[in-house]
């Protein structure tokens, strides 16, 4: 059955600021952020006041956002703060690359920023300063040297600006590749498959208002109080208002269960109760979970006739599918009961209004996209879409990463989102004034298996570091060193800059996405675009990450570059606006506050689709088979006190487990003869992986580790079909 949370309060509730409790100590680290800065606090507070967070993709201007009034701020912006203000490190210390590939990513970043351009080649020591213009000309050689299918980009999440992945789009196409892509191939990639299909859209439908107008909440596989904490001040208003929040999760979050939200004085004081229920389910058992929900739904007839008759198709499609399977098998795939799943559908059923959000632990699963249909196939039952306080709602966990793929930093579409196709290719053409390639690039993934075939002569990466984020960094690292160039635009260090060079390892140095020429934008979840103007700083000789790209292009082609354009900031947000319709408006944003929200509050607004006929789609899909008796766990990855692989502390103050904790349900420690705290190890064909017992409500038969530390269990080359997505999950026997 689902565990409806007791709302009984301890005497630990009374005790102010949550001090018996396990929680983050707000105040305590936001006094250490100011230590941490103090060599530069004057452009800190610059940073806070006036720019656009660069932390999750919920998007505050300066301390302030678009829901809520009063102060907005949360820890994740204060942890990534120093990334912003440091100094550039000595460039001295690029002299001994062994040492430094030893040396842990946290320690790498307190080093300091990157100030100049620097070039290691085969056999040497380490790295050697060279000027922009010989670092530009070694890559556009290489460019010149070897076709189109052999140089690939990839950019990651962080802090990235919408002129930036635009730019780097433009650059790939220049050259004659698709081979471009971005960190939403790493997370929502599935997400965007399925919407593409059910809603013909690939955003969230909603707006954050309707959080707190909403009378249902779900979480699907999302912990928001540790990936997006600046949310849970929408969750206060939304309980406030009366709305029942549940999680669809094989653990149950602390954070989700009661938050101190630090700008709330009575939460700060006392903590905000969260979740109402919480629904154990097994490790990968989410489909077949909905599927109980809905075929509870369907045969009681809880649903909206209204919209499935006259808004919908494809409705009879699931109902069939649905009524061909049996409870026991849904039962066993989900491991939640009959009874569970009638108590979700009441639920639903009793919800006027629902948002349903989901993130990573439904998403990077090989069946990650049929997850997300599912969700979608039930929102879609009750018509909570396009209307006050519904919404389906892919939430993003890093502040670049909406807009990646919207501007066109991805292998498998067009800017705007568009297919790669015959008539989008020319018209996207005949803008440009060059011919862009009409195949399919490759996925972040396929560029590491590329690599490792050899298929790759230049890998220009724009921050992100594949060793960490993919999975089996073994392979990873054999992959990248057989690739002839390796270019690392970046601001900081990481230890796959350090990977040994099969000819050469470029170093370009960032600005920030505060320093950036002539400011920025950024896209939040709730597709609202923000501009943060340019706070300069120069440090060394960085520059514009889109500036940088941009000379690339005018190296290997002179001739052309007169074509390209984009030649200040202004200039490529006047171009987004005529190639990216939905984006129009973006030409216009200049000063500290200026926003819009593409497609206004609702996507779907009036029930009216952006598919083909005009129609929300359902879609059944396959129950995977269920996990098999012989002992083994199903594992998955989960983040502690991090901002994706940067780890920012040991022991994670949300659930107090340190980084080597296997998250395991207490009636199977005891089933294995195993206590608190003991050694234990967990084997796959894969690999091994060390840890510690950390007893902890989770679903039997699941394990978590955190992630990236767990990538040595994972495979590489699994993946959903539908988006792309690495599956972090495996299956392990546990030795004492």
């Amino acid at each position: 059955m689902a565990h409806q949370i007791d709302r009984a309060r301890s005497w630990k509730d009374y005790i102010p600021f949550g001090l018996a409790h396990t929680k983050p100590r707000h105040f305590r680290d936001m006094a250490r952020v100011v230590v941490d800065n103090a060599d530069n606090l004057p452009y800190a507070w610059k940073v806070l006041s006036k720019g656009v967070c660069d932390g999750c993709a919920l998007g505050t201007t300066g301390l302030r956002d678009w829901t809520i009034e009063g102060t907005h701020l949360c820890m994740t912006r204060l942890n990534l703060l120093r990334l912003n203000t440091m100094p550039a490190f000595d460039e001295a210390i690029l002299c001994d690359a062994k040492k430094l590939a030893v040396t842990s990513n946290s320690d790498l970043r307190q080093l300091g920023r990157i100030p100049f351009p620097f070039v290691r080649e085969r056999g040497d020591a380490g790295f050697r300063r060279i000027s922009w213009e010989d670092a530009v000309e070694r890559i556009a050689q290489r460019i010149r040297s070897t076709t189109p299918e052999r140089i690939a980009f990839f950019l990651t999440s962080r802090a990235i600006t919408n002129e930036t992945y635009y730019v780097a789009q433009k650059v790939a196409r220049f050259l004659g590749t698709n081979n471009v892509d971005n960190a939403a191939r790493l997370c929502h990639s599935p997400s965007t498959g399925a919407m593409k299909h059910a809603l013909g859209v690939a955003a969230t439908t909603c707006s954050y208002k309707d959080w707190w107008k909403s009378d249902l909440i779900v979480f699907f596989g999302s912990n928001p109080a540790n990936d997006q904490p600046v949310s849970m001040k929408y969750l206060h208003e939304a309980k406030k208002n009366g709305a029942t929040v549940v999680l669809v999760n094989p653990y149950r979050e602390p954070g989700m269960e009661r938050y101190w939200v630090p700008s709330t004085p009575s939460s700060a004081l006392f903590g905000t109760a969260i979740t109402d229920y919480w629904f154990d389910v097994a490790q990968g058992g989410d489909i077949a979970f909905l599927y109980g929900v809905i075929k509870m739904i369907l045969e009681a007839g809880w649903y909206d006739t209204t919209f499935v008759r006259d808004h919908s198709a494809e409705f009879e499609d699931l109902q069939r599918a649905a009524q061909g399977l049996q409870w026991e098998d849904l039962e066993k795939s989900s491991g939640l009961s009959r009874q569970s799943m009638l108590e979700m559908a009441e639920l639903v059923r009793d919800a006027n209004t629902g948002v349903f959000v989901w993130s990573m632990g439904i998403t990077q699963h090989r069946y990650g996209g049929d997850a997300v249909q599912m969700i979608l196939n039930l929102g879609l039952l009750k018509g909570f879409v396009g209307r006050d306080g519904c919404g389906l709602m892919p939430i993003r966990g890093h502040s670049g990463v909406q807009g990646g793929a919207e501007m066109g930093a991805y292998s498998t579409a067009l800017p705007g989102g568009l297919p790669i196709n015959e008539d989008n290719v020319a018209k996207l053409s005949e803008a440009y004034g060059f011919k862009v390639p009409d195949q399919r690039g490759l996925t972040a993934p396929e560029m590491v298996e590329a690599a490792s075939r050899g298929d790759l002569d230049l890998l220009y990466c724009v921050g992100g570091n594949f060793l960490r984020t993919l999975p089996d960094p073994k392979y990873v690292e054999e992959a990248l060193r057989k690739v002839p160039l390796r270019v690392h635009q970046d601001i900081m260090l990481s230890d796959q800059l350090f990977i040994e060079p099969n000819e050469e390892v470029i170093l370009l140095p960032s600005k920030t996405r505060y320093e950036q020429d002539d400011g920025g934008t950024q896209t939040s979840t709730e597709r609202r675009v923000m501009f943060s103007p340019e706070l300069p700083r120069q440090l060394g000789e960085a520059r514009a990450e889109w500036r940088a790209l941009r000379s690339i292009a005018a190296a290997v082609d002179s001739e052309r570059a007169s074509a390209f354009a984009c030649s200040s900031g202004q200039e490529i947000r006047n171009e987004i606006a005529d190639v990216i319709p939905m984006y129009e408006g973006i030409q216009n944003l200049r000063e500290a506050g200026d926003a819009f929200q593409y497609g206004g509050p609702h996507l779907g607004a009036g029930w009216k689709f952006a598919t083909a006929d005009g129609k929300a789609h359902f879609r059944p899909v396959d129950v995977p088979a269920a996990h098999p008796d012989d002992g083994t766990f199903e594992l998955s990855t989960r983040r502690g006190k991090q901002f994706n692989s940067m780890i920012y502390a040991e022991v994670d103050p949300l659930t107090g487990a340190a980084r080597d904790a296997v998250f395991m349900n207490p009636d199977d420690a005891a089933a294995l003869h195993l206590r608190s705290g003991d050694t234990i190890t967990l084997v796959n064909d894969q690999g091994r992986l060390e840890g510690r017992v950390f007893p902890a409500p989770i679903a039997r038969g699941s394990l978590q580790v955190h992630w990236p530390e767990g990538n040595i269990l994972i495979a590489t080359g699994v993946a959903d079909t539908l988006g792309g997505v690495p599956d972090y999950n495996a299956r392990v026997r546990v030795e004492a």
